[in-house]
Order: structure tokens, then C-alpha cells, then sequence
């Protein structure tokens, strides 16, 4: 009987359902995103939290999360930590308003469970609605033109800079030249719409590092991996402080990043799907996974912006998710061996599919500023402060402001108005 509902669930019975495609566009996903293993755990050692055991509660997030949207909402969107988030985690709520880590993880519970009332009543539709079609769609092109800037970044394309805040990198660097030979092949082999192109890429790419000494074999020797830390962080979270000030504080500023962060990751992935019916078992996903996070032992888990390679690569379902989610459990056994993909090799593939969300910037009506001026500081802010949720929240604080200013008050709702207040205290508070 559970047999027959999963696969109903997972619209198996679906003839036009492509498995191999789901099952390549779920490898897909999964490589473009696996760096996070290491990057959060990374973030949250900031914290005291020993690195191995972030790792596994990194893995441990992201695997449950993979299976929980796979499942319920049947997207193929990836769940893993947030790039951001993580760092609001680390450097905001532990080391600037002072909660230890054990209560940052309290505060990640709370948060997720306020997300989960949000989403699992009207409150979540209520909100989308609310958001003019403009904004949504600078959301998207934001996040593509930030996932341009990640793979730009992670293939060392652009730099910081000496006299600029970016610059050109070192072209003459091994390195970055096997970014450009791995861009110019993952263009052709996307354009001439080769099976599994974005796989082949990352192989090919792993390959042309291999032979310009960007990897080094050498690692796979003798590596090996200590999970007894994880005991300490599994279920480590300490309420000791919640009746104070400073934790509710920490619970406000972090629910406001989680809620619109979110809304913004899973409005830009389903419009790629043209499935935007699947909005609320989505974002409800979404919330039930923030919560698990704070018991795993890590920063809130949100939709990865680079579920948008599998999504690009044919996936269509909750396999493509479930895929990814089993990869990362599989990884427990095989993190020396997904260290050696370079950066390389996966960032060419963030760099073609940020061209094709940028494509939506074709749907904002920029004749009419009042809508184009803070659809265009979403675009821009979200890229150049590094920072979804603040991206966003520049753009929602100018839109009220100037139908306001141009006396259309009336067109704008009053649940974008209570939004746009939020974000306005949220930047305060900060």
C-alpha cells in the first residue's frame, strides 16, 4: 500500500515521466550544491561547533529536507543550509548579540516553527499574493545574475579587486583557464542540447582540472573522517535564554530572512517549472525542514538557488529532489572523494543557468518606474550585497514609497505595506 502511494505520489504511473532524466537532473543538482558541506560546516565552526560534526549535520539537514520536499510537494527544488542565512547565524545571532551556539540552534526551532504556522495557514498565500508581479519577477532575475556572480566567484573569473571592489581574475592562472575551457565546453554542449550536458560538463570539467593540476589525487590517500563530534551537536539546543529579549530579537530577524528568502527561492524555481500550483506544499516543505535544521545542529535549511541546474536539466519532479537528498547521504562515505570536484568544473554550469533567469527580466514593465525603479534595486542589490533577503528588502521598502509618492496608495496592498515595515525594522534592528 505505501509502495502504490509513493509512486502515485511521485506520479510514477505519468507516462510522459522521463525517470533517467529526474535521476541525471538529481546528480546535477546535488554536484552543484555539495560544496555547502563544507562551506557551512566551515561557518558554523565560527560558532564553536566542531567542523566534522557540521559537516554531518549539514548532510543529516539536507538529506531530510531533499526527502521531505521530494515527498510532499513532489518539486525537484534541493534543500540545503542557506549561503547568508548561515552567516547571519554565526556572526549576527551568536557573535554579535551574544546567544551560544546551543541557543542559535533553540532560536533556528522557534523560527522554523513560526515559518511553519506561516506557511500551513492562508498567511503564506497571503503574502505571494500580496507581491506585485514586478517584484517577482526582479526576484528571479536577481537571483540569476547572484548565481551568475557565485559561479564567476567559485571558477575565479572575478576577483576582488585592488582599486574596484571586482575585478578580472588571473587569466594566465591554471585554475581559473580550466574554468574557461570548462565554460566554453558546458555553452556548446548546452546549446547543441546534449543529453545530460550539464553532467558531462562537471565530468569533463573534473577531467580538465585533473590534467592542468588543479585537483590533487594525492588527497584521496589515506583520508579519513571523524563522526563522534556530531553526538554533541545532534539535539544540542539550549532554551535557556528564551524568555529573553536578545533571543527574540535573534527569532524576529532570522523568521523575516527564512519567510521572504524563500518565498523569493520558490516563486523564481516554480515560474522555471511553470508549476506555480505547487507554491504552498512547497513552502510548507520548506518550513517543516527550517525546523528539523535546529535539531540536526546547523543554520536553516532554504531552497538552493542551484535546484535551478536540475530543473534546467529536465528534472520536474520530487525524484530529482529525492535523488539529491539520497546523494547526500551517500556522501557520508564518500567525502574525500566529492572534495576533489573543483570548483571549476561546477561553476560554469551556475553561470548558464543564471542566463536563463535573467531571461525573465523581459516580463517587468520598466515604462513604468514606479514599478521598474524597485524591481531594479532587487536585481541589483541582491548580486552586489551578496544577500537574497536584503536584495529583496530594498525593493519592497522603494515600491510602497513611491506609489505613495505618486499617489497610487491604493494600489498597493496592506499586507505589502505591513511587509515592507517589517523589512524597514528588521534593517534597524540590525
Amino acid at each position: 500500500m505505501l509502495h502504490e502511494m509513493i509512486k502515485r505520489r511521485l506520479h510514477l504511473y505519468d507516462c510522459n515521466l522521463d525517470i533517467k532524466k529526474e535521476l541525471v537532473a538529481g546528480v546535477i543538482s546535488f554536484f552543484t550544491v555539495v560544496y555547502i558541506i563544507a562551506v557551512n560546516s566551515s561557518i558554523l565552526s565560527e560558532t564553536g561547533i566542531p567542523i566534522e560534526a557540521g559537516m554531518v549535520a549539514t548532510i543529516a539537514a539536507s538529506f531530510f529536507a531533499c526527502m521531505v520536499i521530494g515527498f510532499w510537494a513532489n518539486v525537484p527544488i534541493v534543500i540545503v543550509p542557506g549561503m547568508g542565512i548561515n552567516a547571519l547565524f554565526s556572526y549576527t545571532v551568536v557573535k554579535s548579540i551574544g546567544l551560544s551556539w546551543q541557543e542559535a540552534l533553540a532560536v533556528v526551532f522557534v523560527s522554523g516553527i513560526l515559518f511553519t504556522v506561516i506557511a500551513s495557514t492562508s498567511l503564506a498565500e497571503i503574502i505571494s499574493d500580496s507581491i506585485p508581479h514586478s517584484l517577482k519577477e526582479a526576484i528571479t532575475v536577481g537571483l540569476g545574475l547572484f548565481l551568475t556572480l557565485i559561479g564567476l566567484e567559485k571558477g575565479g573569473m572575478v576577483i576582488r579587486g585592488t582599486n574596484s571592489i571586482l575585478a578580472l581574475g588571473h587569466l594566465n592562472n591554471s585554475y581559473v583557464l580550466a574554468t574557461v575551457i570548462t565554460l566554453v565546453i558546458t555553452i556548446v554542449l548546452f546549446i547543441r542540447n546534449v543529453p545530460a550536458n550539464f553532467l558531462l560538463s562537471i565530468l569533463l570539467g573534473t577531467v580538465v582540472a585533473i590534467m592542468f593540476g588543479v585537483v590533487n589525487m594525492q588527497e584521496l590517500n589515506g583520508a579519513s573522517f571523524d563522526l563522534s563530534n556530531y553526538g554533541k551537536v545532534l539535539g544540542a539546543m539550549s532554551f535557556s535564554k528564551i524568555l529573553s529579549y536578545k533571543f527574540w530579537m535573534a527569532v524576529f530577524s532570522l523568521t523575516m530572512v527564512m519567510v521572504f528568502e524563500s518565498i523569493g527561492l520558490i516563486h523564481g524555481q516554480l515560474s522555471l517549472l511553470k508549476q506555480p500550483e505547487k507554491y504552498k506544499a512547497s513552502i510548507q516543505a520548506v518550513a517543516v525542514s527550517t525546523i528539523a535544521s535546529g535539531v540536526f545542529g546547523t543554520s536553516p535549511t532554504v531552497p538552493a538557488v542551484e535546484s535551478a541546474a536540475g530543473i534546467a536539466a529536465g528534472g520536474k519532479t520530487g525524484i530529482t529532489a529525492i535523488t539529491a537528498g539520497g546523494l547526500f547521504l551517500a556522501s557520508l562515505f564518500f567525502l574525500p572523494v566529492i572534495k576533489i570536484i573543483p570548483g571549476s568544473a561546477i561553476a560554469p554550469v551556475l553561470v548558464i543557468i543564471g542566463a536563463l533567469m535573467v531571461q525573465n527580466v523581459k516580463n517587468i514593465d520598466f515604462g513604468d518606474l514606479s514599478e521598474g525603479i524597485p524591481a531594479f534595486l532587487i536585481i541589483v542589490m541582491i548580486p552586489f550585497t551578496y544577500s537574497i533577503s536584503d536584495g529583496i528588502a530594498f525593493g519592497f521598502i522603494a515600491y510602497p514609497i513611491l506609489k505613495v509618492a505618486l499617489g497610487k496608495a491604493k494600489k498597493v496592498s496592506m499586507p505589502l505595506y505591513i511587509i515592507s515595515c517589517l523589512f524597514l525594522i528588521s534593517f534597524i534592528f540590525r
